[in-house]
């Protein structure tokens, strides 16, 4: 008889754990969620005031037995889910499952799956977390309400199968937007003059940048050709000299957003990708010499606080790797939004370097543990210093400016640099009144390009910043809106197709609300407030139904008189001869015949 039983929700979590407690101790796991709203129905008693009808996952039944079981076998038990309110909600139907007293102290908590951490967690249990219990329930109820109750329309107009969600409408209407910016864009043109300078044997590059001190946009060849006449044999005089030094902070360490951007950037993972990844780095791995220990903690957060014990930690490695004067004690402000339940992404063990563990890691969890682990490290390195030149060039009344930068101390550069590397570019010692050596003039036509498609980093960065959705949401977002075929990767670029444009255009006409970036922002601090305690989950959902079934029943009248204009293709039929039709179905695009779709 187990003196202690503890859940989790995975098998792997289960393992890591297991070599910090006692033997009296048992670990299982749940396997996830072990309820949830039914899928064959809506699933909430709209007139009972939205009451959820929770039932048990189909195909846990003997899990379940298996858990009561051994509760019922345990003096105490411990509900260790993750420490999110998706994990507080797991707990709590774990809890009602196993007929566990809620008022009991039965939850415990760590950020890290560390031997501390989770002996600390076991000696200071606390009650479930109401607050953060109703705001997820908030979530996942108002979700399956516009889920469930848009869907059968598209269905209606549209084909079985497709779904509306209230972040990922949001999410194919940025990329939908973009690519109507893109499509309405026009060029215009514009020109820049190089001058190509020596002196000795130092050669560098001066930008015109206008005439008698007034800056000019150069539009046209006429323009240029003027220029490059009026300077003709005229002498480049050095006019001016400005050195100055320049700083570059280190970035703070990673939330959940912008793991997923660098990792996307640097490694070229996708969203996906970066978090199962990351959840296998979190739960623990089998590392030579260790052990099952976890390597990364918890890896949905969007704060960049970080333990005062990190900090140390982080102080003792910097300053053994590279001096005392690399290392510098950093405080990150962490944004008003954001849920600071826990630290920043960074490493658990600062002593386990990437390259001391490579040998137990996999190639993709050694890319991930080194892009997590150099990016804390420099968080609380130096600041990089540059020493910088500026020379203001004249060329008879024309202006040009050379810029130059030496690198002179690494700072954090030595260990993580966010973007490329800034390089150094060499102006050679001037003194004011020099003349300096021409040896080519080279002007050089462009022209303006429209804003780029998204890619799932741009994209995440913009939801985040337009407060839609949350750390845990933008992975899932983007795999369902691929997965639904109203979006496709080009490359890294997401681009909307017919299907997605089509979808966008019926949510925006009947929905316009539910696509609303302003208002579903909104709805995500509603939940914000109900997880801090300062707002009734039942009552954001109220507020928001009245409106949202106006919304329904008058798109329930329309949607049958919206016509949807056949997509013709160059393809024609072989049994009738007209050019065939495009259509969308569970596997993307098909041809038909015109006459055989429209029986």
């Amino acid at each position: 008889m187990a003196d202690k039983l503890i859940i989790v929700e995975s098998p792997a979590k289960a393992n890591t754990i297991k070599k910090f407690l006692g033997g009296s101790t048992k670990v299982v796991a749940s396997m996830g969620h072990i309820r949830d709203l039914p899928k064959s129905k809506l699933g909430i008693n709209i007139e009972n005031d939205f009451e959820p009808e929770y039932i048990n996952i189909r195909g846990k039944g003997d899990l379940i037995k298996s858990l009561k079981k051994e509760a019922s076998k345990a003096k105490k038990v411990y509900l260790a889910t993750d420490p999110d309110r998706e994990g507080e909600a797991i707990a709590w139907h774990l809890a009602h499952i196993l007929n566990l007293n809620e008022k009991e102290t039965n939850r415990v908590t760590f950020n890290e799956i560390t031997k501390n951490a989770v002996q600390d967690a076991i000696k200071n249990p606390r009650t479930l977390d109401k607050n953060l219990i109703d705001a997820q329930q908030a979530r996942r109820v108002l979700d399956r309400i516009v889920g469930y109750q848009i869907s059968p329309l598209l269905w209606k107009k549209v084909r079985r199968g497709l779904s509306a969600g209230r972040v990922q409408s949001v999410a194919v209407k940025l990329i939908v937007e973009r690519e109507e910016e893109i499509e309405k864009f026009i060029p215009e043109e514009y020109w820049n003059i190089y001058a190509k300078l020596s002196k000795g044997k130092s050669k560098f590059e001066a930008k015109f940048v206008g005439q008698n001190g007034k800056k000019q946009e150069l539009k046209n060849e006429e323009q240029v050709n003027k220029i490059l006449k009026d300077i003709g044999n005229e002498k480049f005089i050095v006019k001016n000299i400005k050195k100055s030094e320049k700083k570059r902070k280190p970035s703070p360490p990673f939330t959940t957003s912008t793991m997923q951007q660098e990792a996307s950037r640097k490694i070229n993972f996708t969203l996906k990708k970066t978090m199962s990844v990351a959840q296998g780095l979190y739960e623990g791995l089998k590392i030579e010499g260790k052990g099952h220990i976890g390597l990364i903690t918890y890896m949905r957060t969007d704060s960049t606080r970080i333990s005062e014990v990190a900090r140390e930690m982080a102080k003792k490695q910097i300053e053994e790797s590279f001096g005392k004067e690399y290392y510098e004690n950093r405080y990150y402000k962490t944004k008003a939004d954001s849920q600071d339940a826990h630290e920043a992404i960074r490493p658990t063990y600062v002593e386990l370097t990437p390259d001391s563990i490579k040998s137990s890691l996999t190639n993709d969890q050694y890319k991930l543990y080194k892009l997590i682990y150099n990016r804390f490290i420099a968080s609380q390195m130096s600041e990089a210093k540059f020493d910088t030149v500026s020379v203001d060039i004249g060329a008879g009344a024309y202006d040009f400016k050379a810029n130059g930068q030496t690198l002179k101390f690494k700072g954090f550069m030595a260990v993580y640099v966010e973007g490329k590397e800034e390089a150094d570019e060499q102006i050679p010692e001037l003194t004011i009144g020099e003349e300096i050596k021409k040896d080519k003039i080279e002007p050089k036509q462009s022209f303006t390009e429209p804003p780029p498609r998204y890619t799932e980093a741009s994209l995440v960065k913009s939801l985040e910043e337009k407060g839609i959705g949350r750390p845990s949401t933008y992975s899932p977002t983007i795999t369902t809106i691929l997965e639904r075929r109203y979006i496709e990767k080009e490359q890294k670029q997401l681009v909307p197709t017919e299907l997605g444009k089509l979808v966008n255009d019926l949510l925006i006409h009947n929905f316009n609300d539910i696509v609303n970036v302003d208002f579903t922002a909104e709805i995500e601090k509603n939940f914000d407030m109900i997880a801090d305690g300062k707002e009734e989950w039942k009552k954001a959902i109220r507020e928001f139904y009245g409106p949202f079934e106006n919304e329904l029943k008058k798109a329930q009248e329309e949607i049958d008189k919206i016509e949807i204009k056949e997509e013709v293709s160059d393809v024609p039929c072989d049994i009738c001869g007209k050019m065939m039709i495009i259509k969308y179905g569970r596997y993307g695009k098909f041809l038909a015949c015109p006459r055989i779709s429209r029986m």
